[in-house]
């Protein structure tokens, strides 16, 4: 959640305003590696490759830099344990907690009409073709 100190300090974001950070808020949190991220760090911490797999075919590459841009926005934090080899564990923040209920709605909705959009999908095709 955004604190107060925060908001005074930034101000409030207008996503109608094309020079809007909030812009690049929604791009992050619409990624649909983050929507991934945030479902599986939902049920508690997780490690790189436990995320990688509960994805299933995303690159390392990619998984790497979505977790370092959701480090770097707050919504995720890395522990890195002193062992060997180095076990590095991902936790979503309070504020990255925050986005577990609008991100499973969403999730939910694309769940239950996926055959209707589908189903326009092919007709479109059809129509068009």
């Amino acid at each position: 959640m955004v604190t107060n100190a925060a908001e005074e300090l930034f101000g409030r974001g207008n996503v109608f305003d094309p020079d809007c950070p909030t812009r690049l808020v929604l791009d992050r949190i619409g990624d649909k590696w983050t929507v991934l991220v945030v479902l599986l760090l939902s049920d508690g911490p997780r490690r790189f490759t436990e995320l990688r797999d509960g994805i299933g075919r995303v690159a390392p590459k990619v998984l790497t830099q979505t977790l370092r841009r959701l480090e770097r926005d707050g919504l995720v934090s890395r522990e890195v344990f002193a062992e060997v080899p180095p076990r590095v564990v991902y936790t979503l923040t309070p504020m990255g907690e925050s986005l577990i209920k609008p991100i499973r709605a969403v999730t939910e909705w694309a769940e239950e009409h996926m055959p209707a959009i589908s189903a326009a999908q092919h007709g479109y095709d059809l129509n068009s073709a």
